[in-house]
Parts: structure tokens; sequence; C-alpha cells
């Protein structure tokens, strides 16, 4: 995989597929931090004399222009961050595109508007997404994939396009995939992989793959509570894949079977009520042992004694993997076990990589410093895909 150093970009058209997918609210940017992790490369192309490109995506809008999901505040913040001016395309391939992309001097750059505003950026019809593919590519002469929250998808600019086009990876990919493969090659030991979120089908197959190669699974989040329930605890309200016991049942089962340590909350954080997120009001809950939640309780965080004994389990760890909130970190009455796992990890002696998504915005939001971690992935869905050994379209793509 050639990177940007392989590329003589002064003067030439450089496309780089971004990942400026922030949260919104409203107009205002509430995390940046995937517009800071790809600034340095857009930076880079540009102080080297290359007329940069930046295209992305952001939410889901559903083909068509919605200004709800406009890259407007996306292309200001990265214009304050790289300390110039940067001109925004309100189209992809239109008429704006054209003449903003023509009218960039060297060293300049453009944010171009939301790709997903065009079906063709999404499509599964191979011929409509290489159309889309083929109108990109004229405003271009090189393509830098630095998207890599978007590289586990077959869309036109990430898969298509840089078969058209002379191609490297950005620095931001050549960074995630060096990190990836000290996860799944040579991974020095005790290795720990930490997962939450809300749903656990999310992650079956990265289990499955990880049963093979972890030490140790500390499991949390929304998901815990189907294993809870596997074991044939009472969750109440919990959030509950009840279709996805009899798989969690076989997972316990080859994890004792392979001597990997899967360790499950033993008290949570319980209420009646979900929290108000908006207003931030105080929550009322219980702290209960795992397996005494109350037919009208949901399960919201992890307990203090489950904190403990997580901390404890990471304390040895060489290697660490964190995926996905370890309750809803988003109130800070509910925060306490997304933190603990965050400082278990600042405290360690390890390499520590916090896999994307939720747990990065954890990380940030809680107010830790992003450099007492070894990696903060960009990537919630592609770290995971990549670990559960599938090929992921936008790296093939960039594949010589």
């Amino acid at each position: 995989m050639k990177t940007i150093d392989d590329l003589q970009v002064a003067g030439q058209r450089v496309f780089v597929r971004a990942d400026l997918n922030v949260p919104l609210d409203g107009t205002t940017i509430t995390d940046d931090g995937r517009i800071r992790a790809v600034a340095p490369t857009i930076a880079k192309l540009a102080e080297r004399g290359a007329k940069v490109i930046v295209a992305s995506h952001l939410g889901r809008p559903k083909g068509a222009p919605d200004p709800a999901f406009s890259l407007g505040p996306a292309a200001q913040r990265l214009g304050e961050l790289l300390g110039q001016s940067v001109a925004f395309a309100t189209d992809t391939v239109g008429e704006s595109a054209a003449a903003v992309t023509a009218g960039l001097a060297d060293g300049q750059v453009a944010v171009l508007e939301n790709l997903r505003f065009n079906p063709g950026e999404t499509s599964k019809d191979d011929a409509e997404r290489g159309a889309f593919a083929d109108r990109l590519a004229a405003l271009a002469d090189l393509y830098v994939g630095d998207g890599f929250g978007a590289v586990h998808r077959k869309h036109a600019s990430v898969y298509d396009l840089p078969q058209r086009l002379p191609h490297a990876a950005g620095d931001l990919i050549a960074t995630e995939v060096g990190v990836l493969k000290k996860l799944t090659e040579d991974v020095k030991r005790p290795y720990v992989v930490v997962l939450g979120g809300a749903k656990v089908s999310d992650k079956l197959a990265v289990i499955d793959e990880l049963l093979g190669k972890a030490d140790r699974l500390l499991i949390g989040g929304g998901m815990a509570y189907t294993f809870l329930k596997a074991k044939g605890y009472e969750v109440g309200i919990s959030l509950l894949q009840e279709d996805q016991i009899p798989v969690v049942t076989e997972y316990m089962e080859r994890a004792e079977k392979n001597g990997v340590e899967l360790v499950l909350p033993v008290d949570v954080l319980a209420s009646t009520d979900f929290p108000d997120l908006k207003t931030k009001a105080p929550a009322t809950f219980d702290t209960l042992d795992a397996d005494k939640i109350p037919s009208d309780k949901e399960g919201l965080d992890i307990g203090p004694k489950t904190r403990e004994l997580y901390a404890s389990k990471l304390a040895d760890a060489a290697t660490v993997f964190w995926n996905g909130p370890l309750g809803v970190f988003e109130h800070p009455d509910y925060a306490g076990g997304t933190r603990a796992i965050a400082q278990a990890l600042v405290d360690s002696d390890a390499f520590t990589v916090v896999g994307g998504g939720d747990s990065a915005a954890a990380v940030r939001l809680l107010g830790f410093d992003e450099k007492a971690f070894g990696h903060i992935s960009t990537g919630g869905g592609a770290s995971l895909e990549y670990l559960e050994g599938k090929t992921l379209p936008g790296l093939a793509a960039l594949e010589d």
C-alpha cells in the first residue's frame, strides 16, 4: 500500500476521502475528533503544493440534499484547524463542485458537500455507483484514502474511485492499519479486550474471533444483559436480545473450553426511568447485584464492585482493545463505569487502543487526555471488522 509520501502532489488536484462524520447539535459540532485526526494529512498535502479536494459523508441522508446533514460546519472547523480559508462546494459533482475545484490554487483546500446527498455513493448497483465515481474522478488527478471510519463500506468514494485514479493511503489510515496489526499479529500478552455498547449482535463476530486470540474479555454496556440472562439471571427491563441467548451461551462455553476468561458485571446501577440526556437532571437509581435486578428496573451502568473488578483485570495487561461504553455515559450519573475503564487504561503500562465510535467520544467527553492512550481509532465499525478478519473494501482498493 502506497502512502502519500510516494505521490508527487505539487500542482495536482488531490481528492482526499476523509471522515468528517462528526456529531452535530443543529449546526454546532459537539465532537471534532475526526476532523482533527485527518487535518494533518490535508495540511501536509497543501504544504507540498497540492490542490486538495476533501470529501466525506455525514450522517444518513436518503440520497438527496438535506440541510440537517450539510458538511458546511465541518468545512468551517477544518479551516480553523488548518489556519486557512477552506472553500465549500454546495454540491458533490455539480456546477458548484466544478467551479470550486477548478478555482483552487496550489496549496488551497476545498470541501465538497455531503457525498451521500447523491444516491450513487451508497448504491448497491455497481453501474450506478461507478457512474458517480466517474464524475468524482473527473474533479481530480490523484486519490488519497484517509477516511478510516468508512473503509468497511463498499461505497463509490471509498471503493470505486481509487480504482479510477493513482492512489495512496493517507497518514491516518496508515497509522490505523499499523495499530490494528499490533492487535492481530504478534500480540503482546496478556491481551485484554473490553466490549460494551448497546447490542450484543453488533459484537458477535468479533467475540467469535477473539475467543481464539484474547486472554480475557470484559463485557459491559447494554450487551451485557443478554449474557446475564443466558446465565439464568433476571434482567428486568434492561436491554435484551433474547434471540441471541443461544449464541451467547455457546460463546461462554467455548471461552471456558479455550481458557479465555470471560468476565461479566457483578453489580449494576438500575432504575425504573431512563435518564434525561438533554437536561442531565439527576437520576434516581439503585446499586444492585447483577443477579438481583427486579422486573421493573433497567441496568444503565456497571456498579462500583464491577469497576474495581474490571480495573484489576486490566492491571497486568500488555495489550488492551476497548470498544463500546460501559453504560449511558452521556449522563453524568451513569458515566462512572466508562470513566473507570478509561482511567484503568490511562494507568496501565499496556499498549492501549480505544476502538472508535462512542468509546472515543466518551474519552473526550469525560475529559481524558487523548495522548494518555496508545491510540484512539477514528473508526469503530471498521476496527471491529478488521479484528473479525474481514476484507475491508476501502483498504483493498488502496492496495497496489
